[in-house]
């Protein structure tokens, strides 16, 4: 009877809780997202580096 007691608690207390705050990401996320905010860097150009020319220039307003 003990034991049919003892272990869902047992069971519950193993699932450990995390330190985490709800919506933080995990270490391996955060990797992620530099990753991929290097590679939009690295992609990206300078707006002031383009230039329209010719029939792709857009009339005053």
């Amino acid at each position: 009877m003990k034991a049919a007691i003892l272990l869902p608690l047992l069971t519950l207390a193993a699932c450990g809780s995390t330190t985490d705050a709800p919506g933080t990401v995990t270490q391996g996320e955060a990797d992620q997202l530099s990753d991929a905010r290097v590679m939009l860097d690295a992609n990206s150009v300078d707006a002031n580096a383009v230039a329209l020319e010719g029939k792709n220039k857009a009339p005053p307003q």
